[in-house]
């Protein structure tokens, strides 16, 4: 079993070796490259944010807040790919652990954005389905490293990739814009801050509910523009400022050195399995 672990990129390892680290520097890197080019290519060429708006459905973002929301995602992800330099071990060991899910988040994330704008939807779905379960799989296998890994490689992909099923699944069906369509749109929202405060309150994984709050108000905003007497504007901002606030009930004492706990547990828990909170 240990010799099939081996040759598993996606299996646990005590340790790394001199070839694999190195092997993980270089496909991270260039997989990352790809996915920056990707979307940096036909976000300026407006054909991402142009399909956005003329499939006009319960689950349109704003263009400016989603490119905000990846910027600062690809620049976090910069700095995990600095940790892979690292002189520290330990630092190396964290985020080469995580590496062969982030290559492959890059390549689906660029896949995704291909078929996208071409468009294929149908295809696109199923792609964003895949990396969904390729980062939910990252999460609850490596959900104890510390933040500057956690947020650009496990969290914020996650909650783009989540969001996203909903944004390209609406383009996806017919009358995207009708009333059933809407209705729907008014229900599935519902189930980003259901995902956020699930991770906020099992993990204490503040990052994850911060992304979905910025996603939230994407969505938000967009409905707000287009439709101004309806429900789904109001749904998203109240979203958006439940995870919000949420996020600094968590994130607050953590950062001023008063972590309150929700739930009882061990101090050997506490210490060995709260993600993010105490490295």
């Amino acid at each position: 079993m240990s010799n099939l672990n081996r040759f598993n990129p996606f299996g646990r390892r005590e340790s790394h070796s001199v070839g694999e680290i190195t092997t993980y520097k270089v496909l991270t890197l260039l997989t990352w490259a790809l996915s920056v080019f990707v979307s940096v290519w036909y976000t300026v060429h407006g054909q991402i944010w142009n399909i956005n708006y003329l499939h006009k459905s319960a689950f349109t973002m704003n263009s400016v807040l989603a490119s905000i929301f990846w910027i600062g995602l690809f620049v976090l992800q910069f700095g995990y790919i600095g940790h892979l330099f690292s002189s520290k071990e330990d630092v190396v060991h964290a985020a080469s652990s995580v590496g062969s899910h982030f290559i492959v988040n890059n390549l689906l994330h660029a896949l995704f954005v291909w078929l996208f704008i071409h468009p294929h939807f149908h295809w696109a779905e199923l792609v964003l389905i895949v990396n969904f379960v390729n980062l939910v799989s990252l999460y609850f296998r490596h959900n104890t490293y510390p933040r500057f890994i956690h947020a650009p490689v496990v969290s914020g992909p996650l909650a783009w990739t989540f969001v996203a099923i909903y944004w390209n699944g609406a383009i996806m069906v017919p009358h995207q814009n009708s009333l059933v369509a809407r209705i729907f749109g008014n229900v599935f929202i519902w189930s980003i801050l259901a995902f956020g405060m699930f991770f906020l309150g099992v993990y204490n994984d503040y990052t994850m509910s911060f992304s979905l709050s910025v996603l939230a108000a994407a969505i938000g905003v967009a409905q707000f523009t287009h439709h101004i007497v309806a429900l789904q504007w109001i749904f998203a901002f109240t979203i958006m400022g439940v995870l919000f606030l949420a996020t600094l009930g968590v994130a607050v004492p953590v950062w001023t050195g008063r972590d309150i706990r929700w739930r009882k547990r061990s101090q050997v828990a506490d210490a060995e399995r709260a993600p993010l909170l105490n490295e």
